[in-house]
């Protein structure tokens, strides 16, 4: 069975944002990889100096196929500095996972099947 990690942008800690809806939201597309045979994991992290050992942490759970990375880390500029970090940090701990982009939090099935 093929695994993937998804990495998003924790939707809790975004100001005035329902981030409880969002968040549930984010666990029905983590329901869908399950339709599709896939086995998938997904952590969210914050712009701080938690997200790195969180990001390591979930790496190292297993070699992942994929690793998708969010559009809300990707799309915010603010975040840029976020978002190179993940890159690496996916290069350095997970060597042999792809690394795929969805647009939403609805399309992170489709991101990782065009690795898969």
């Amino acid at each position: 069975m093929s695994s993937v990690l998804v990495v998003g942008y924790d939707p809790r800690a975004i100001p005035g944002v329902d981030g409880e809806a969002l968040r549930a939201a984010l666990d029905l597309e983590l329901g869908r990889f399950g339709e599709h045979g896939i086995d998938a994991a997904m952590t969210l992290v914050v712009f701080d100096e938690s997200a790195e050992s969180a990001l390591i942490t979930s790496l190292a759970e297993r070699p992942w196929d994929v690793v998708v990375v969010g559009g809300g880390i990707r799309k915010a500029e603010q975040l840029l500095p976020l978002f190179e970090q993940i890159v690496n940090l996916v290069r350095r701990h997970a060597p042999q996972a792809a690394i795929a982009f969805n647009t939403s939090g609805g399309d992170s099935v489709e991101a990782a099947q065009r690795w898969l």
